[in-house]
């Protein structure tokens, strides 16, 4: 039954307009052969031999790369990278997929290209994934490229069928959701009601406006003050309250418990998580989500549809090792 129903709801997918705003982020994968091990000299410490690197999308630009998975056409992305060699990467990668606008994709000089660096040792059992390094702005953004920020979300908001929101930082003000961002969402979501405007935060959605939210269940805690997310009837009952308080629907993903949702009115929904069927890695799994939430709403979609939906997209993402995955039509098809 919810195959027949995607497959009434994808066709409508190219007809959209997507915006994005948030964190654009470069994941960058630095392959270590363990048998090529050495001992420095100068240090005495362990050196490790880069055999290949790669740079792939992540943040708010995976979010991109998982919408022109799903086949849309026209994407709008807002945010910035710094002017140095990750920027460059970012925007190579950005340029090779279809149907991106980077027109409000700002490289700036005074910032740096949030950059997640993940050394992954090539062991004979599979992949093993070492502390990573993180490249992050810890200062303020500027306002002037705050104001610039928020102006383009005014202006790709007029025609956008759907707009997501996604906080990769975990500093206040440091990243592209700043105050002047965040309070144009909420003025956009005023002016154009019927628009959905899904936000994802791994900082709080605290200070958000009022918008449909995805979350999972330690943010839901942490937002709400709910003690034991662990029991399902307190979730459901905790995000309906919330929903409806908010006036917007409320996503909620639960690891291997599936996803809990409500609208606006407090209706709940829950969709199971698919089985494993091997070795997962759950990076990238909550943009694959928030992509597939927000564009199915876009299409037509219950909340309940969406939530199983997203669920397989999901199921998909994580049996991709050593990846930031995504997932086309046809492997959420597959999996409904």
């Amino acid at each position: 039954m919810m195959e027949r129903r995607f497959e009434e709801l994808a066709p409508r997918y190219a007809q959209l307009r997507v915006a994005v705003v948030g964190d654009v982020c470069l994941d960058r994968y630095i392959e270590i052969d363990p048998a090529r091990k050495e001992t420095s000299l100068e240090t005495g410490l362990p050196v490790h031999n880069v055999m290949n690197v790669r740079n792939q999308l992540g943040g708010a630009a995976n979010v991109v790369a998982n919408l022109v998975a799903l086949g849309i056409r026209q994407i709008d992305l807002v945010g910035y990278c710094g002017d140095d060699g990750e920027g460059y990467e970012l925007k190579r990668a950005l340029s090779r997929l279809p149907g991106v606008c980077t027109a409000s994709f700002f490289c700036v000089p005074d910032r740096r290209t949030f950059t997640y660096c993940k050394p992954i040792l090539l062991e004979a059992e599979g992949l093993r994934e070492l502390s990573r390094i993180d490249i992050k702005n810890d200062s303020p953004t500027p306002l002037s490229l705050s104001q610039r920020l928020a102006e383009a979300v005014a202006a790709v908001g007029k025609h956008a069928d759907v707009f997501i929101a996604l906080e990769q930082t975990d500093r206040a003000e440091t990243g592209a959701l700043t105050h002047a961002v965040r309070s144009e969402l909420g003025a956009l979501a005023q002016r154009r009601p019927a628009v959905p405007i899904l936000a994802d935060s791994r900082r709080s959605l605290r200070d958000f406006p009022r918008l449909n939210f995805k979350m999972n269940g330690e943010e839901l805690s942490s937002l709400t003050g709910m003690r034991d997310a662990s029991d399902e009837c307190t979730v459901r009952s905790v995000v309906a309250e919330w929903a409806q308080s908010r006036g917007r629907s409320t996503f909620v993903t639960l690891a291997d418990r599936g996803m809990v949702a409500a609208d606006a009115d407090g209706t709940i929904s829950h969709a199971p998580a698919l089985p494993l069927r091997g070795r997962i890695d759950v990076v990238g799994a909550g943009d694959s989500v928030t992509a597939n939430v927000a564009v199915a709403l876009a299409a037509g979609s219950t909340t309940a549809e969406a939530c199983h939906i997203a669920m397989a997209a999901a199921s998909h993402t994580i049996h991709q090792i050593g990846t930031t995955g995504v997932a086309s039509i046809d492997d959420i098809c597959a999996l409904l």
